[in-house]
């Protein structure tokens, strides 16, 4: 018997994105679910930063297709046979996991754990731009950061997002402004901040120049917590200043640089990291929280308490329109995510 066979966009090669074969058209096997897999009819797509992070340039040849993409929304087409979570012709979305297959194909495999269902009020489009940043976010305020969901035991907190436009800082925004926090965000350009603004943010500053300063002519002397979305050690030395005694930052960006913690021993503050793969990746035993918090957000989502961050569209999913997302991620300038859609 022949073996079903399905559209993909991977690399065997890692190389700068201009090079054509940085990203290429392929055909794969199509999988099976086992196991409490689901396998996932993909209909759009969306990028990140850790897209361009994998595929970047390092001296390395794959044996096998390595397909990359993390933020997937379809439709299931078939159930692994310990799967109890979804069925057949349900909508859905998901980041995936770090140490699997990408989504960047027509069918993919994922763990139902990690899947919620599909938001109603959007298209699948809008839908793929959420899930990576919504996860990252959430995790990185609620279970990093440790904010209470509480409007209430919010009242006068405040907390300072280093980064704020972009996809995390998106949803972040809008998810504190939900909590109850006054939200301070960072943006560089005019363009960046009124997108800030639009989200909700209650102030901006820029951050390329010293925060505390910025946050006195505010009125604001210190931030209860900072979310860091950008460049941790190029910040490193503002966000001590500008935590509160006791306060707590949490960052998502890797550094090269050796971090002084000891800044912040006075202050008794805490610095955390937030990788939202580490619950699929280390399988962890509440890995099926990010099924509960996609399925919350869906639900915040279809209440228009947060709205999707989708900015840009691509059509259709291809090695071509994949190389002019990552190009244009790697600008660093992009406000929102770019979405692909349909193969």
């Amino acid at each position: 018997m022949t073996k079903e066979t399905m559209k993909a966009v991977g690399l065997f090669k890692y190389l700068p994105v201009d090079h054509p074969e940085s990203l290429i058209d392929a055909e794969v096997e199509k999988p099976v679910p086992t196991g409490k897999d689901l396998l996932v009819k993909v209909k759009a797509i969306s990028v990140n930063p850790v897209d361009y992070k994998v595929r970047s340039p390092k001296d390395r040849v794959e044996s096998e297709l390595k397909v990359l993409g993390w933020d997937v929304a379809g439709v299931v087409e078939q159930v692994g046979p310990d799967s109890t979570l979804f069925k057949p012709g349900d909508e859905v979305f998901y980041a995936g996991s770090i140490v699997r297959p990408g989504g960047n194909s027509e069918f993919h495999l994922i763990d139902e754990r990690i899947v919620g269902t599909k938001p109603s009020s959007v298209d699948f489009a809008q839908a793929a731009a959420l899930p990576l940043t919504s996860i990252t976010a959430w995790e990185g305020l609620f279970d990093r950061l440790g904010v209470s969901m509480d409007p209430s035991r919010n009242a006068g907190k405040k907390v300072l997002i280093v980064g704020a436009s972009g996809g995390v800082g998106s949803i972040a925004v809008q998810l504190a402004k939900y909590a109850g926090l006054t939200v301070i965000g960072t943006a560089s350009r005019p363009e960046s901040a009124e997108w800030v603004k639009g989200l909700g943010a209650d102030y901006v500053i820029n951050h390329f120049e010293p925060f505390v300063p910025q946050l006195k002519e505010l009125g604001i002397d210190q931030a209860d917590y900072i979310f860091c979305l950008h460049s941790t050690e190029k910040h490193w030395q503002n966000m001590a200043e500008a935590i509160a005694p006791q306060g707590k930052i949490c960052s998502i960006v890797e550094t090269d640089e050796a971090l002084n913690l000891t800044l912040l021993m006075n202050k008794s503050a805490t610095f955390v990291w937030e990788f939202m793969f580490t619950r699929s990746m280390f399988q962890t035993p509440d890995m099926i929280e990010q099924h509960k918090l996609l399925n919350e957000v869906a639900r915040l989502v279809d209440q228009g308490v947060i709205r999707t961050t989708a900015a840009q569209k691509l059509a259709p999913i291809n090695a071509e329109n994949l190389r002019k997302a990552h190009a244009m991620l790697e600008t660093g300038r992009t406000v929102g995510k770019v979405v692909l859609e349909g193969f």
